[in-house]
C-alpha cells in the first residue's frame, strides 16, 4: 500500500484496522491521536460504541465489545474487574486484591467478594464502568503524609 492508498483510507477505517490489531481490550482515547484531531477521533468513537464495536467504560475509555446472543445489545469481551485492571495499569495505577479478597481466598470468611472493587496504590478520581455497574477503589499502601 502506498502513501496516497493510506491517505485515501477514512478515519474510521484506520482505527477499526487499529482496534482489530491490538490485542489489549482497552483502549484509551490517546491511542489515536496520531490519525486525527480530538474531535475527529472523538466522533469516530462515538460511533463505534453505537455500531456495538466498542463501548465506553469511562472518560476516554473504551472497551473492545461484542453483541450479546441474548438481546443484541453489545457487551464487553471481559468483566468489569479485569476491563477495569487493564485500564487503570494502561493509566499507571498498581492494583491489588481487595482485603475482603484476601480475607476469602485466606479462608478467614466465607462472604464472596462482589469484584466491584479493586485496591489501588493512589488515588483514581475516574468513574469505570458501564450499564450502571461503577467500580469502586479502595486505597492501599503506605499512609499519606
Amino acid at each position: 500500500m502506498s502513501y496516497f492508498d493510506s491517505m485515501r483510507e477514512t478515519l474510521e477505517t484506520q482505527i477499526s484496522k487499529r482496534i482489530e490489531r491490538k490485542r489489549r481490550d482497552v483502549f484509551l482515547r490517546t491511542d489515536f491521536d496520531d490519525l486525527g484531531g480530538y474531535d475527529q477521533v472523538g466522533r469516530v468513537l462515538r460511533q463505534l460504541v453505537r455500531g456495538g464495536r466498542l463501548l465506553k467504560i469511562g472518560f476516554g475509555l473504551y472497551a473492545r465489545a461484542r453483541l450479546s446472543t441474548i438481546d443484541g445489545s453489545p457487551t464487553p469481551i471481559k468483566g468489569l474487574r479485569d476491563l477495569a485492571d487493564e485500564a487503570l495499569r494502561r493509566l499507571g495505577i498498581r492494583t491489588s486484591p481487595t482485603r475482603l479478597e484476601q480475607a476469602y481466598s485466606e479462608g478467614k470468611t466465607t462472604q464472596v467478594p462482589s469484584g466491584r472493587r479493586v485496591a489501588v496504590n493512589k488515588r483514581v478520581r475516574r468513574k469505570i464502568g458501564y450499564n450502571g455497574a461503577i467500580m469502586s477503589f479502595e486505597r492501599v499502601g503506605p499512609a499519606p503524609r
